[in-house]
């Protein structure tokens, strides 16, 4: 955004909304992508140049929906809460919502993912992400005083929507954790990066997820599989849905629902009712 007004006015009201750092950083991005790309200033824009912009973003730069959707959120953010416009300034079609159901790994796959961690960092940080179904942005901020080793509890402070929530530690993991303290000797942060005062970055959890994930043989997901495979794997092991919400931070247990994915390994221990009659 060219005028640096309108920029540190739109940071103070997403702060005032207790917006997270990542998603004012994310706004402020798209916002001066629109202003870059109109060569205007964003409250000056027309509803018209608006979706000249998405459609931009839809047919020329052939992005995916959610970063459309994502340009969009910052946009009505703007116009609505900066800027007081009526919503029915900014006319932009809604559009169908499509669902993408993420794969989940099978246990042996996560088994040989976890064994092609060689170094003990990265088995701990992602035994982490799978043991206790933590997002990327959740484990790499944990402290060693959230490892509850007597209550057998990790504690997660500040997740999404800024809430504090208790998850399981299984005893495989804290053994793991044990070991790796002793090779590490972490300060404040469990996960530290190169500066050791300072949480690792995301982006390198995620890049030392795919580098043990291609060792292992695997093709396809991300870290955030691990994520859902901790879901998957406890409903299939019959765990109770409403447990699981608590542990992994969700507000609707529609959300939880969406994480459910039957994996080829249940699927063939189910029996058809057509084999009982």
């Amino acid at each position: 955004m060219n005028t640096t007004p309108l920029r540190q006015r739109t940071i103070d009201t997403l702060k005032l909304g207790h917006y997270s750092e990542r998603t004012i950083k994310t706004y402020i991005d798209w916002l001066a992508r629109l202003g870059e790309h109109c060569h205007c200033s964003p409250d000056r824009l027309t509803n018209e140049q608006v979706q000249d912009f998405l459609l931009y973003l839809i047919e020329e730069r052939k992005l995916a929906w959610n970063s459309v959707n994502q340009a969009l959120a910052a946009i009505r953010f703007l116009f609505e809460k900066v800027l007081a416009r009526p919503r029915a300034d900014l006319r932009v079609p809604a559009r169908r919502k499509v669902t993408f159901r993420a794969c989940a790994y099978s246990k042996g796959q996560v088994a040989n993912l976890l064994a092609a961690a060689q170094n003990p960092k990265h088995r701990a940080l992602l035994m982490c992400v799978y043991g206790a179904g933590l997002r990327v942005s959740e484990v790499v901020v944990l402290r060693p005083e959230h490892i509850e080793s007597q209550r057998s509890l990790i504690r997660v402070e500040q997740g999404k929507g800024r809430k504090d929530r208790y998850t399981i530690l299984p005893q495989r993991l804290l053994a793991e954790l044990r070991s790796y303290y002793r090779c590490f000797h972490p300060g404040e942060w469990l996960f530290f990066g190169r500066d050791r005062a300072k949480p690792m970055p995301i982006g390198s959890a995620q890049k030392t997820f795919y580098l043990v994930r291609n060792r292992a043989g695997i093709d396809h997901g991300g870290i955030h599989t691990l994520r859902h495979c901790f879901a998957t794997h406890l409903l299939e092991a019959g765990a109770d849905i409403f447990e699981l919400k608590r542990m992994m931070g969700h507000s609707a247990i529609k959300t939880t629902s969406g994480y459910i994915h039957i994996s080829r390994e249940h699927l063939q221990s189910v029996r058809s009712p057509l084999d009982s009659l």
